[in-house]
C-alpha cells in the first residue's frame, strides 16, 4: 500500500510499532501521542489497533501509521503481518518492573526476525513518574541502548514527558534516511544518465515492498496491502 497525494509532489506514510511486554504502557503512549489522552484503568490490548498522526518535517507531509498490539504471549500469532513493512519500532519496558526490562533482547530478535535489520529503533523506559517504584535505572536503559545501536529516552505517558519527542525521534531518523537515500540516487543518475536502467527505483531496506519511487511522487512503500 502507497500514500499518494494529487495536491503536493511529495508525502510519505511510515508504518511504526510499538513492541514490550504487556503493561508497560504502549497504548497510553499511544493514546497520548494521538489523542493528548491517558486511560488510568486500560486493560491489555486485544488484537491490532493503529493511529496516524501527521507531522510537517522540511515542509513535506509526513503521516506516522503507529501499530499496538498486545505484548502478551497468547497473541503472538499475529506478529508476521504486524511487523511487515516496518520501518520504525517503539520497544518500550515499565522502568518499575525489571522482568520487562530483561525482555528486551527478546523483542529485538522477534523484531529483526520478522522485519528488516535496519528498522529505526528507539529504546523507551515508560512511566518515568514512578520514581520511587524505579527498579531500571537510567545509566542502565543507555548502557543497553548504546549496545544495541538504538535511541533511547524515558518517557510518562501519564504526566506526557518525552512522549511526543519519543515518536518524532524515530519519524524524523526514518526521513532523514530516506532522504539521503533519494539524494544519492539523484547524484548517481547525474553521474551515469543509464544507472538503475527504466525503473528509476532506490530499493532502502531489505524487504522489496519499501522503495522509493525516484521519478514521480517519492513515496516510501511501508506497509503491504
Amino acid at each position: 500500500m502507497a500514500f499518494y497525494s494529487e495536491e503536493r509532489t511529495e508525502d510519505y506514510l511510515f508504518k511504526i510499532v510499538l513492541i514490550g511486554d504487556s503493561a508497560v504502557g504502549k497504548s497510553n503512549l499511544l493514546a497520548r501521542f494521538a489523542r493528548d489522552e491517558f486511560y488510568p484503568n486500560s486493560k491489555s490490548t486485544i488484537g491490532v489497533e493503529f493511529q496516524t498522526q501527521k507531522m510537517d518535517i522540511n515542509g513535506k507531509e509526513v503521516k506516522a501509521q503507529i501499530w499496538d498490539t498486545a505484548g502478551q504471549e497468547r497473541f503472538r500469532a499475529v506478529t508476521s503481518a504486524y511487523y511487515r513493512g516496518a520501518v520504525g519500532a517503539l520497544l518500550v519496558y515499565d522502568i518499575s518492573r525489571r522482568q520487562t526490562f530483561d525482555s528486551i533482547s527478546r523483542w529485538l530478535n522477534e523484531l529483526h526476525t520478522h522485519s528488516d535489520m535496519n528498522v529505526v529503533t528507539i529504546l523507551v523506559g515508560n512511566k518515568s513518574d514512578l520514581k520511587d517504584a524505579r527498579e531500571v535505572s537510567t545509566a542502565e536503559g543507555k548502557v543497553l541502548a548504546e549496545a544495541q545501536g538504538l535511541f533511547f529516552i524515558e518517557t510518562s505517558a501519564l504526566d506526557s514527558s518525552n512522549v511526543a519527542t519519543a515518536f518524532q525521534t524515530v519519524v524524523r531518523e526514518i526521513y532523514n534516511i530516506l532522504s539521503r537515500k533519494v539524494i544519492q540516487s539523484q547524484e548517481l543518475k547525474k553521474q551515469d544518465p543509464t544507472w538503475m536502467g527504466n525503473g528509476k527505483t532506490v530499493v532502502l531496506q531489505g524487504d522489496g515492498n519499501q522503495e522509493v519511487d525516484n521519478q514521480t511522487k517519492k513515496s516510501w512503500w511501508c506497509c503491504s496491502s
